[in-house]
């Protein structure tokens, strides 16, 4: 069977939070998985500019988002969907935050599916249960699933590393091993952030902002193997290595699939 990818993105999600959020079901999981509680994000540490680095393996004055309002990029970068769609793969993206929209020309996408976390409660849970049933009736190559309310409902909200941030944290991490139970077994699924963040918000250089978790758990990755100092411009390359498509020339990330 092909390889088959999910990649999961939960904003503002900081690695010692999910160490210490009290989630003991995702800290038993982490054993399964390889893993680094010490990647570095892109500057500006802001969402939709770190997303674009993720997902165009470039840093943000390669691709031109400085904000979290989207602008045509002058000297385009192809971006993951773009490589994927190339390659023949059936990809989708569920998210919660429409700014994300333009990650990706819609042509790319075989499905979109969103919950808008302005107007919605509970959208981390509801997106996921979405995107399970797609994983599990459709069969995808590729999904991005992004879960925001830790960003709005815990960091903006209460600050970072706050009683309400925390639970937030672990209703997000719940999700994600609602995926590990749920999706079938060939599925390797990445879990990282967007950034961090400190007090009440994030886009500067502290660590608090630029750290961030990349978790992978799959046939592909061993077991406690750690992944090292990697950056969010990694991601894109090594979901192209699994699924057999090509990096596009621009790109700066490196795999960190073990050959």
């Amino acid at each position: 069977m092909a390889n088959k990818v999910v990649l999961i993105l939960v904003d503002g999600m900081r690695p010692d939070a999910v160490l210490n959020c009290g989630n003991e079901k995702m800290k038993e999981r982490i054993n399964e998985c390889a893993y680094t509680l010490h990647a570095r994000t892109v500057m500006p540490s802001v969402t939709l500019p770190c997303h674009m680095s993720l997902f165009h393996s470039v840093d943000p004055d390669r691709h031109g988002i400085l904000t979290n309002t989207y602008v045509p990029q002058v000297r385009p970068v192809e971006g993951l969907y773009e490589r994927l769609d190339l390659a023949g793969k059936k990809n989708a993206m569920f998210y919660t935050w429409e700014e994300l929209r333009d990650l990706a020309r819609m042509d790319h996408i075989h499905r979109l599916e969103m919950y808008n976390q302005h107007k919605e409660l509970d959208t981390d849970r509801k997106i996921t249960t979405a995107a399970i049933k797609y994983i599990n009736e459709e069969n995808p190559d590729f999904l991005f699933l992004y879960l925001g309310e830790t960003d709005e409902r815990g960091g903006h909200d209460t600050g970072w590393m706050s009683e309400t941030y925390m639970k937030v944290v672990s209703n997000a991490l719940d999700q994600v091993v609602r995926v590990y139970n749920e999706i079938p077994a060939d599925y390797d699924v990445i879990l990282t952030a967007d950034h961090g963040g400190h007090d009440r918000i994030h886009g500067t250089e502290l660590p608090e902002d630029m750290t961030i978790p990349i978790i992978c758990r799959g046939p592909h990755f061993k077991a406690g193997r750690d992944l090292g100092e990697r950056s969010i411009k990694d991601i894109a390359p090594t979901i192209v290595d699994l699924l057999g498509a090509t990096l596009a020339r621009e790109w700066e990330g490196h795999s960190f699939l073990e050959k």
